[in-house]
């Protein structure tokens, strides 16, 4: 392809021609708190799929199946945030760069007990939370119902999500 028409292929920002009742300082801090959470979801994806391919022992079935639900919820999810960060007016990340840090290491996996993969999603699932809980208030404190609403959304979905994994590992 030519320079023109990877030109006219490439998307550009909306600069600060979005009259919408947001401030621009704010939808870029918003949209790098939702790149943030977009990047962390994708980690979150990974690891899901890397431990439902590779659990092993007596609650195999349940972890395998709760897993592939996330997974595919999940996927779905960054779509979802990519869009709100174009709403927004701003790029969605183009750059994956970090994408070898976000599946477990083979020697974790192959260490790893079932239980010891359900703990490590808790505690990604967790973190989750806490940064979409944070950004949702910012985007509420700024009048972004949109924003809100969506991440309100995804902290529904990982709140249910924490319940099933500790219900799996509860004693």
């Amino acid at each position: 392809m030519g320079k023109a028409t990877i030109a006219s292929l490439s998307p550009k920002t909306s600069k600060d021609s979005i009259h919408t009742g947001l401030e621009a300082s704010y939808r870029k801090d918003i949209a790098n708190d939702l790149s943030a959470i977009l990047a962390a979801t994708y980690r979150l994806t990974i690891k899901s799929h890397v431990y439902h391919w590779n659990v092993v022992g007596p609650i195999f079935k349940p972890i395998h199946d709760l897993t592939e639900e996330h997974y595919n919820a999940l996927f779905g999810a960054t779509d979802i945030i990519a869009e709100r960060i174009r709403a927004l007016g701003h790029l969605a990340p183009v750059s994956l760069d970090m994408t070898k840090s976000f599946a477990p290491a083979k020697s974790d996996v192959d260490q790893s007990s079932a239980h010891d993969m359900v703990e490590d999603l808790i505690s990604a699932h967790e973190e989750a939370v806490r940064d979409m809980r944070a950004a949702a208030a910012k985007a509420g404190d700024n009048d972004d119902m949109v924003t809100e609403d969506m991440l309100t959304a995804r902290l529904t979905f990982h709140e249910k999500a924490l319940w099933m994994l500790r219900a799996i590992v509860a004693n």
